[in-house]
């Protein structure tokens, strides 16, 4: 990226890149993405190709709409590079945040959704989005007849869960909850047929299922993460002790919500004591 950037608007002056995350690798955060479009933004600054948008006295500042269309473009480059062939709708989220709707390539940003509570869980089993992505693709060219029908029911569960997204804002009824968690499990099932589940997986879903919450992998499946919806109404207690059994099983949680903003250019006074720290061991 670096090279290509060069050649395209100038060389990028002589620079240390200091890579600090808190998103476990491997684990279908979107931790590349996450990676990709913050060395893309950092590279076409530095070049020149994009403004720096921090104004003094701020402490945080984003790009226009138009640089930031650049920054996805080359982030999505960097993905092709650690992927072969992304959907590119982690480096969309990482580049405007939010929430995205993709369907046939094309990626839409959704105006009206509702924070949502969830459950993170990382079931620390390690996978390959490239070897999963090849293994779907493979199921589908030797059973269209059968994967069909189910990549259909997929698209309709997404289509469905926009419509109720879209909804909540402006009714915020408790109501639509159960719908979510219905969608949360047909979707979960479908994942399984398509062959991207895992032992780990399904013991996690019935781990947080014995709690009354309703779960589903993310990112592409085979181990990685899942997210439990945590509905306005549930206990704290109900969700301490789903916390405590899933760490018995030897995975991590933490609680934390869907939707942020995407990627933005700090100020040193905007960030916390532990990322200074790591800063100013480099």
């Amino acid at each position: 990226m670096c090279l290509a950037i060069s050649a395209k608007y100038g060389d990028v002056p002589s620079v240390d890149i200091l890579v600090w995350s808190e998103l476990p690798t491997g684990a279908g955060l979107g931790s590349s993405a996450a990676y990709a479009v913050c060395l893309a933004a950092a590279l076409l600054m530095a070049c020149g190709a994009i403004s720096c948008p921090l104004q003094e006295g701020e402490s945080t500042a984003r790009w226009t709409e138009e640089e930031l269309t650049l920054i996805n473009s080359w982030a999505f480059q960097g993905e092709r590079v650690i992927h072969g062939n992304p959907s590119g709708v982690d480096n969309a989220v990482g580049t405007w945040g939010g929430a995205l709707r993709y369907q046939a390539g094309k990626i839409t940003p959704l105006k009206r959704v509702p924070t949502l509570r969830i459950l993170l869980t990382n079931t620390k089993v390690p996978r390959s989005t490239k070897v999963l992505v090849a293994g779907v693709k493979e199921k589908i060219l030797k059973f269209p007849a059968i994967m069909n029908p189910v990549l259909d029911s997929i698209d309709a569960i997404s289509q469905e869960c926009q419509s109720v997204l879209e909804e909540m804002p402006a009714n915020p009824s408790p109501e639509y909850y159960p719908v979510l968690e219905e969608f949360f499990d047909i979707n979960q099932h479908h994942l399984n047929v398509l062959g991207v589940g895992h032992p780990s997986l399904d013991r996690l879903c019935q781990v947080t299922a014995s709690h009354g919450l309703h779960s589903k992998l993310t990112g592409a499946g085979g181990g990685g993460c899942a997210i439990t919806l945590l509905p306005p109404d549930t206990s704290p207690l109900a969700v301490e002790a789903a916390k405590q059994d899933l760490c018995a099983c030897g995975f991590e949680c933490w609680e934390t919500k869907i939707g942020a903003p995407g990627v933005t250019l700090h100020s040193l006074s905007s960030l916390n004591t532990q990322v200074l720290h790591v800063l100013s061991q480099s």
